[in-house]
C-alpha cells in the first residue's frame, strides 16, 4: 500500500493525469479513500475530482467526516457533481454525513438533492438524534406473501440491484406491515411454484425506529444478522439497518466512552489533525474540576497533622495506599460501564452486584493487604496493623464506589462513562486519606 501511495503522489506531482486514472481504476474505494485521507495539500481534492461518479460515491463514504466536509466545499462551484454526489450516496451514509454539519449548510445541501431523495433526506434526518431511525436506509426488497417464488425472484431481479442488501428478503401486506424476513437462501431452494407465504413462519426480530442506536447493537449481537427490519409503531416496515451501519455506531460509541472514561467533555479528533487550542478545551473543564476536588484530599491530610508528626512513617504507605483504592475503583467501574453499555446487566440488578462486587473485593482487599504488611515490617513494623486495615478498607470503598457511580448516573439518564477514572480516582483518595489516618489515630490513641 505505501508503494501505491508513493506512485500516485509521483503521478500527480508530474500531472500524468491519464496514468493517474487508470491506476485508480485498478483500486477498490477503500483503499483510494486511505490514500485520499494522507494526501497533503489540495491534492486530495484533485484525486476525488478525477473519480467517475460511481467510484466517487463509494469512495466518498469510506471517507472521514472531516474529508468528507473538505471535498463538499472544495466542490462548492461545481453545483453539478456535488448534486450528483449527494444524490448517489446511500441514504444512511447521507444521513450519517448532514447530521454532522451546522444545520444552515445541511438545508442548503438538501436542497441540491432530487424530490424523492430530498424526501427521503429529511424523514431520515427527523428521527431523534441517536435513533435507529437515523441509522436505517430505506432501500430493501420486500415482496407480497400471494407471490410465487417465481414471481418473488423476478421482482428481487427488477428492484433489487438498489437494496443495501439482498441476503434477506422481507414479506409485507398490502398495508406495509411487516409479516416475516426471508433468507436469500430459503427462496432459492423453494420451488418456483410455491407460494412466499408457504415458506414464512412470521418470527423475525425489527427495531423501531423511536429506538436509541444501542439497542441495535444488543438485538445484532443477541441474533446473529446481517440486516434488521425497522418499523414504526404501527408495524409498518420502514427500511433496514446493516450490520456495518452498527459496526460504525460500535466504534463512536467505544471512542465515547473511552474519552469520558478519561474526563475529557467531547471525543476528540484525530489528535495528530486537532488544533491545540481545541485539544486544550476539550481537556480544560474536568482536570480543573478534580483539581479542586482533591483539594479535599489536602485537607484531610492537614486534620491529622499531629498523627503524621508522631508517627512519620505513616507517610512513606499513603501513596501506596489510596493508589490501590483508586485502582481498585476503576478495574471496577470499568466493568459495569461495560456491562450496562452491551446490556449484559440493568439498574436493578445493583443490590446483587453490590453483595458480589463486596465479597471480591474483600478478597482483593485481604490479598493486598498481607503483601503490603511484608513491606511493612521491613519498613516500619509498628504501622503494620494500620496499613493492613486501611489496604483492605481503602479497596472495598474505592471498589464499591466504582460499582455504584455507573448506576447512579444511569439512574439519572446520564451517561455511566462519565463515572470517569480520575472522578472514581479522586473520591477514592479523599476516603483513603480520611480511613487512613483515622485508623492511625485510633490505633496510637491520638
Amino acid at each position: 500500500m505505501v508503494e501505491i501511495k508513493e506512485n500516485v503522489h509521483k503521478l500527480i506531482e508530474n500531472r500524468e493525469w491519464k496514468a493517474l486514472k487508470q491506476n485508480l481504476n485498478e483500486l477498490d474505494p477503500f483503499q483510494i479513500a486511505e490514500i485520499i485521507e494522507e494526501l497533503p495539500g489540495s491534492e486530495d481534492i484533485l484525486l476525488f475530482r478525477l473519480l467517475p461518479r460511481k467510484q466517487a460515491k463509494e469512495t466518498f463514504q469510506n471517507l472521514s467526516h472531516e474529508k468528507q466536509e473538505k471535498i463538499i466545499e472544495n466542490l462548492a462551484r461545481n453545483i453539478k457533481m456535488i448534486t450528483n454526489l449527494l444524490n448517489d450516496l446511500d441514504p444512511d451514509d447521507r444521513t450519517a454525513f448532514l447530521e454532522e454539519l451546522p444545520g444552515e449548510i445541511t438545508q442548503r445541501l438538501i436542497q441540491l438533492l432530487s424530490p424523492e431523495e430530498r424526501k427521503i433526506a429529511t424523514q431520515l434526518l427527523g428521527y431523534p438524534e441517536e435513533s435507529i431511525g437515523r441509522l436505517m436506509t430505506p432501500e430493501l426488497v420486500a415482496v407480497k406473501p400471494h407471490f410465487t417464488i417465481q414471481q418473488a425472484l423476478d421482482h428481487i431481479r427488477k428492484y433489487g440491484r438498489d437494496s443495501e442488501t439482498l441476503n434477506v428478503i422481507y414479506v409485507i401486506d398490502d398495508r406495509q406491515k411487516l409479516i416475516d424476513d426471508l433468507r436469500i437462501r430459503d427462496i432459492i431452494l423453494a420451488r418456483p411454484d410455491q407460494k412466499i407465504e408457504d415458506i414464512t413462519d412470521k418470527r423475525f426480530v425489527s427495531l423501531s425506529a423511536f429506538d436509541d442506536q444501542e439497542q441495535a447493537i444488543r438485538v445484532f449481537r443477541d441474533h446473529d444478522r446481517v440486516a434488521l427490519p425497522v418499523t414504526d409503531t404501527r408495524g409498518v416496515l420502514l427500511g433496514i439497518v446493516t450490520v456495518d451501519d452498527v459496526m460504525d455506531v460500535v466504534e463512536e460509541e467505544t471512542t465515547e466512552d473511552f474519552h469520558r472514561f478519561g474526563s475529557i467533555q467531547d471525543a476528540i479528533i484525530n489528535p495528530l489533525k486537532a488544533r491545540i487550542s481545541h485539544l486544550y478545551k476539550k481537556r480544560v473543564f474536568w482536570l480543573s474540576a478534580l483539581v479542586f476536588m482533591n483539594v479535599f484530599s489536602g485537607a484531610a491530610i492537614s486534620i491529622f497533622e499531629d498523627v503524621i508528626e508522631s508517627v512519620v512513617a505513616l507517610v512513606f504507605f499513603l501513596p501506596l495506599l489510596i493508589g490501590s483504592g483508586g485502582n481498585a475503583g476503576a478495574q471496577s467501574a470499568t466493568l459495569m460501564i461495560r456491562s450496562l453499555a452491551i446490556g449484559d446487566v440493568q439498574s436493578k440488578d445493583w443490590l446483587k452486584l453490590f453483595l458480589k462486587e463486596f465479597l471480591v473485593a474483600l478478597l482483593l482487599g485481604i490479598t493486598m493487604a498481607v503483601a503490603v504488611a511484608l513491606v511493612a515490617s521491613l519498613r516500619a513494623p509498628e504501622v503494620v496493623f494500620v496499613v493492613m486495615a486501611t489496604m483492605v478498607l481503602t479497596v472495598l470503598t474505592g471498589s464499591l464506589v466504582g460499582l455504584l457511580l455507573p448506576f447512579v448516573f444511569t439512574r439519572f439518564k446520564m451517561d455511566p462513562a462519565t463515572a470517569s477514572a480520575p472522578l472514581i480516582t479522586s473520591i477514592a483518595d479523599i476516603c483513603g486519606v480520611l480511613i487512613y489516618f483515622s485508623i492511625a489515630s485510633w490505633y496510637f490513641g491520638m
